[in-house]
């Protein structure tokens, strides 16, 4: 038999993996040898197994996550399933990249005003945008700003321009909201700032009695908001009346790599619908909230079928069963600030992040971190 076979050392050498790799890869179910020894538990490998290790050896090359190799090695001849697996990595790859590019902007202009302190001063960018957009804007990400004191950085809702993208975060380390705006690259009438243009980048963290006080502004009826953001202020004008005040002196945590989902399942339903479900289901009491407090969970269940439901409290998930638990209050903050039409909602599983999305508006969506429940996990 062995004649037939490769060694576990001839197999590295002609596939460019080394002796551990194809250990670890064995032992991950990845790709296991065709025969292996009783006696000696020596691992051979059949002629036809190099030209997966060869592959392997190049997705490791690029990155490719674990789970992602197991997907293309297993994928199915002509199913697409090993090119759909590439393509999402090579988005991650690329916005990777764009990330490291806005990062080392950013850093660029810190040297600069380190180096240069009295002739460099930061950049201030002025921009006008529909004012029912910027306060559906806010509404979408309001519930989710923290109040923790020990981490002052999350008190407030970050602006993040990006080029000709205003991106509205907030977190409390348990949920997360995001919402966009498209920026027009034009600087509001009589505006001393600049206007934002391609590769431009700002940011700031705006307290939460500001975006308050913006909010109530922006209730005034007016077409058009005028911003202006940078230098440690954050402005808005609407309506003959303007509001300013200094924004957050800190680092806001790096939220785009936790926002880069790669959801298993993708099911849409009425916002209503779902409420209703929340509002009515069972749920259970876990020390899961903020510092360690109790809080009521509700654990989602899809089911084979692609019907999602609240479960019942007791009940064992069946056969192809997806179900994921979440903090009961904060489904239905989010709920709420989704508004009341179609959702779509992404689950990856019982210890992924579930996303709420609505439908139509991809940037604006809302991300609650998983509550680990024994008999899910």
């Amino acid at each position: 038999m062995e004649s037939d076979l490769r060694s576990i050392g001839e197999l590295a050498r002609d596939s460019g993996l080394g002796v551990s790799a194809l250990r670890f890869y064995d032992g991950a179910d990845v790709l296991t040898p065709a025969w292996v020894d009783p006696q000696t538990g020596y691992r051979w490998y059949a002629p036809g197994q190099l030209a997966d290790a060869r592959l392997l050896c190049r997705l490791r090359r690029v990155g490719l996550p674990l789970a992602g190799i197991r997907e293309v090695l297993g994928a199915a001849p002509g199913d697409g399933t090993a090119h759909r697996v590439l393509d999402a990595h090579l988005r991650r790859l690329e916005d990777g990249l764009a990330d490291a590019r806005r990062e080392l902007s950013l850093i660029r202009a810190l040297i600069d005003q380190r180096e240069n302190p009295v002739t460099t001063a930061p950049a201030t960018y002025g921009f006008t945008v529909p004012a029912h957009e910027l306060a559906a804007a806010l509404a979408a990400v309001r519930f989710a700003v923290g109040s923790d004191p020990e981490v002052p950085m999350l008190s407030g809702v970050l602006f993040d321009l990006d080029g000709g993208l205003l991106r509205l975060v907030a977190t409390d380390r348990y949920r997360m909201a995001l919402a966009e705006l498209p920026v027009p690259s034009t600087t509001p009438p009589a505006s001393p700032a600049s206007p934002p243009v391609p590769g431009s980048s700002a940011a700031a963290i705006v307290p939460t009695a500001l975006v308050d006080a913006v909010r109530a502004l922006l209730g005034s009826g007016a077409e058009e908001a005028e911003l202006t953001l940078g230098g440690g202020r954050f402005g808005v004008s609407t309506g003959g009346h303007r509001i300013e005040g200094a924004t957050l002196d800190h680092d806001y945590p790096d939220y785009r790599s936790l926002v880069r989902l790669d959801p298993v399942h993708r099911v849409g339903l009425p916002a209503a619908e779902l409420r209703g479900a929340v509002e009515s289901g069972d749920t259970r009491s876990l020390p899961s909230g903020p510092h360690g407090a109790a809080c009521e969970v509700t654990v989602l269940a899809l089911d084979g079928d692609g019907r999602l439901t609240v479960a019942a409290d007791g009940t064992e998930p069946a056969a192809g069963d997806v179900r994921v638990a979440v903090n009961r209050d904060f489904l239905l903050d989010a709920l709420q600030a989704g508004g009341p039409e179609q959702l779509v909602l992404e689950i990856g599983g019982p210890i992924a992040p579930l996303a709420i999305r609505t439908a139509g508006r991809d940037g604006t969506f809302s991300i609650l971190m998983p509550i680990r429940v024994p008999e899910l996990a």
